[in-house]
């Protein structure tokens, strides 16, 4: 009687693992294999196109929003370099005339001002100038670096085998909440 309860024991255990089996195998096979080749030149690309005319490495990411921002901080950038240059010129000629004595004193912008005023405005405007140049040249910069670390990030594999959940959990000698973070990874 003994044999015959653990034979049939032993049947329903492995009818059990036999349905257990077929329904972790039609859960893998459910799973979609997602191939997306990574082109390790695309960031390159984008890093060149981006140098050669800033916003093309952003539409070669098809980042279409950033095209805006890229030519309103370029544009932004040149708009103060050209006027504090014009403005250097101005008192660096106003500065050359009163050198040779051909200026005109009743001139209702340079009229009033004394020549160490003049000299410390054009020193203003100059160094504003080379100011302007190099914050222009760092958003140029900015540009292709934006281009490259986007088209590195297109290839970052995100899916949801990847996960951060927080935990919390009662501590059980002194019963209070502990805070904790949990980094999962299934292969």
């Amino acid at each position: 009687m003994k044999q015959l309860f653990y034979i049939v024991g032993l049947f329903i255990l492995s009818i059990h693992f036999s349905f257990a089996q077929d329904k972790e195998m039609q859960i893998e096979t459910n799973k979609e294999i997602k191939n997306d080749s990574i082109n390790p030149l695309a960031p390159a690309k984008a890093a060149f196109y981006s140098a050669i005319l800033p916003g093309l490495g952003q539409a070669y990411n098809k980042k279409y929003w950033k095209i805006p921002i890229v030519y309103a901080a370029l544009g932004t950038g040149v708009y103060f370099i050209i006027d504090n240059s014009q403005k250097y010129n101005d008192f660096r000629n106003e500065y050359k005339a009163r050198l040779l004595g051909t200026n005109d004193p009743n001139d209702p912008t340079f009229g009033r001002l004394s020549d160490d005023s003049v000299i410390r405005g054009q020193k203003f405007y100059q160094r504003n100038r080379d100011l302007s140049v190099l914050i222009t040249a760092g958003l140029y910069i900015l540009n292709i670096v934006d281009a490259n670390v986007d088209a590195h990030l297109l290839q970052f594999n995100v899916n949801d085998d990847l996960t951060l959940k927080p935990d919390l959990h009662t501590n059980p000698y002194n019963f209070k909440q502990n805070v904790g973070f949990c980094i999962t990874y299934q292969f």
